[in-house]
């Protein structure tokens, strides 16, 4: 089952499904944000504030079969939480990797982050975690153009995905980034407040993607 749902994740914190102890993505995670392992989190692996879950698919997991495709269908059928799946796309695994894009995004509707290692996946959850923080620490009343200007340098990353959606280049992903401040907010953003940034054209293009 996900019983990542009844958790409550103070903001700053990760949750580890207890499987990541002592892996190279634990390790790198300590002292960056505050790590605590749960043996309880069913199919997530790392499940932040926010209700956002993180599910990481290893190179071994490509590798080892479609197991980790039951997973994933499973973790959106029966949850409610915003879920991005990290995949590791390395030079074993690449062959495997336009199969697992197809199905996270197109057919799951879910968020997709290619990382080379656990080093750069484990650098990701930081941002995302700081992402949280961000939103709920900002002043929601605050000028929109301020916090526009305040908004952080994009993730490569992060960035990289972005420019995957059709029409996107890297231009109008880093407007993007800036006025949205996550890809979360992204993710979730009306088609409305989408042309406001881009345009009608590729607002429609992005939200259908």
């Amino acid at each position: 089952p996900v019983t990542a749902g009844s958790i409550v994740v103070p903001y700053g914190h990760v949750i580890g499904n207890e499987k990541w102890r002592g892996s190279e993505i634990a390790q790198r995670l300590q002292g960056k944000v505050r790590l605590i392992f749960e043996d309880g989190l069913g199919l997530v692996d790392f499940h932040l504030s926010n209700r956002t879950c993180i599910l990481l698919i290893s190179e071994a997991d490509l590798v080892a079969g479609d197991e980790f495709k039951r997973r994933l269908v499973r973790f959106r059928n029966a949850s409610s939480l915003r879920g991005i799946v990290i995949v590791e796309k390395t030079q074993i695994s690449e062959q495997y990797y336009s199969g697992v894009q197809k199905l996270v995004v197109l057919e799951l509707g879910m968020v997709l982050l290619p990382v080379a290692n656990q080093g750069e996946a484990s650098q990701l959850i930081i941002q995302l975690v700081s992402f949280c923080v961000r939103e709920q620490s900002r002043d929601r009343g605050a000028n929109p153009f301020l916090r526009r200007q305040r908004a952080p340098p994009a993730e490569p990353a992060v960035l990289q995905a972005v420019q995957h959606i059709p029409g996107v280049g890297k231009t109008k992903a880093l407007l993007l980034l800036q006025h949205f401040g996550s890809i979360h907010r992204l993710c979730n953003a009306s088609v409305s407040e989408l042309e406001q940034v881009v345009g009608q054209t590729v607002a429609q293009q992005i939200y259908t993607f």
